[in-house]
């Protein structure tokens, strides 16, 4: 066992963990934060992206000890004061999903491409969320959302 220390949404957590658990793994059983989802445990979906301090990662393709001293927000932390982050409304305003089940990776995805560029064009918001996959929508609606939060729409 290895003991890990991070921050997680703000909040200071420490658990003992198996050095071969995954951080999604972490994050949702240990920390019961199963906003994070698990969609192919493969690194090619983007389900289970997060921002790693600061940066979006899958954190499928981390060990939780690889994170220990890391700063991770998850999409409940996203908005922790209750008002709905510019991605969370862009995607309510344009109707970015439908099943759900992408979406938090999807907009963690987001928030680290409008990190970088905060005035994409449509081109590269798609080439920004290439590797977070949609079953559902067709990305036309997603593409629309991001451009909603980054105010090009």
């Amino acid at each position: 066992m290895a003991q890990v220390s991070m921050t997680v949404n703000s909040k200071a957590r420490k658990g003992n963990v198996d050095p071969r658990l995954l951080l999604v793994h972490f994050l949702r059983e240990n920390l019961r934060l199963t906003g994070t989802h698990i969609g192919c445990d493969t690194t090619q979906c983007g389900a289970c992206t997060v921002l790693v301090d600061g940066r979006s990662a899958k954190s499928c393709t981390l060990f939780a000890v690889q994170a220990d001293g890391s700063t991770i927000t998850t999409i409940e932390g996203l908005a922790p004061e209750g008002q709905l982050h510019p991605l969370q409304n862009g995607f309510w305003e344009e109707h970015g999903l439908q099943c759900g089940f992408c979406t938090p990776g999807m907009i963690m995805a987001a928030v680290g491409l409008l990190q970088d560029n905060p005035k994409p064009s449509e081109q590269e918001i798609r080439e920004g969320i290439t590797g977070n996959f949609c079953r559902c929508t067709g990305y036309q609606h997603i593409v629309n959302a991001i451009q909603h939060a980054a105010g090009t729409r």
